[in-house]
């Protein structure tokens, strides 16, 4: 039992020179004392246990040794198998970096494209949107285009081109029957055709003024210019009548003051 486990403390390495150099030196001896000591089955039975002996420790230590190669290789699979694995994680990790980074930059570009096709609808509607227009005391509602147009054929009436701006003016209310510059519109036509000496489509667009639109504030203006119009044209019986008129529903206006004066000489 000594033997055994001196043997079972020495290193796996040198379990086997060990052992073999016990057998042949036990064989050595043998001989000499085996006889004198036992019998022959005796001896032949304590060679025969020593020599299990020998093989079970040789046989333990190669399990050990075999074991410790085992546990040696298995460490250096899985060592390798890890490796890979983090190799391929790396990897992985690699690639879902590059694919944020290609959908990071694809985001950014649909933005910026959203942005420019917002600011391009913003820009259109504000080309067509109406706007709120206060003018002559009324408020109302005016696309762009109308509150250029109409614009525009002031500014000719400015530049006292007046046959150009009746023409400008006219073509506007064609344009935009149901604008709220209408009214205006159709004063300043009025005033443009009186200038250019058109009285009598001076009168019929005064006229029509004074009838779609009564309470606008240009119409005590309208009615007195239209009466002017028709002293051009030598018809002083509409003329009173139509200062009458003005007296009688705008009593308080400016329009009204003036068209009793006229009244005066007119009789």
């Amino acid at each position: 039992m000594a033997n055994s486990i001196s043997l079972n403390n020495k290193p796996a390495g040198c379990s086997m020179r060990w052992i073999g150099a016990s057998a042949l030196a036990l064989a050595a001896l043998w001989p000499m004392h085996a006889h004198a000591l036992f019998g022959d089955d005796e001896a032949r039975k304590a060679i025969i246990e020593l020599r299990q002996k020998v093989d079970a420790n040789r046989q333990a230590s190669e399990a050990a040794d075999q074991e410790a190669r085992d546990a040696g290789a298995a460490d250096r699979r899985s060592l390798l198998d890890l490796s890979n694995q983090i190799e391929q994680l790396r990897a992985e990790i690699a690639r879902l970096r590059g694919l944020n980074e290609q959908l990071a930059r694809e985001v950014s570009e649909l933005q910026r494209q959203q942005k420019d096709v917002q600011s391009g609808i913003n820009e259109r509607l504000k080309q067509v949107e109406p706007t709120k227009v206060v003018l002559d005391g009324a408020e109302f509602l005016a696309t762009p285009a109308e509150k250029k147009d109409f614009e525009g054929a002031m500014e000719v009436l400015r530049r006292s081109e007046f046959e150009a701006a009746a023409q400008a003016f006219t073509s506007f209310v064609r344009r935009y029957p149901d604008s709220g510059y209408t009214a205006s519109a159709l004063y300043w036509l009025g005033n443009a055709q009186y200038a250019s000496r058109a009285y009598k489509d001076a009168i019929e667009s005064h006229k029509r003024l004074v009838s779609q639109f009564p309470q606008h504030l240009r119409t005590p203006e309208a009615m007195l210019a239209m009466a002017n119009s028709q002293v051009e044209v030598k018809d002083s019986k509409g003329a009173r009548r139509t200062l009458d008129d003005l007296v009688k529903l705008h009593p308080q206006s400016e329009a009204a003051a003036a068209a009793r004066e006229r009244l005066a000489r007119l009789r």
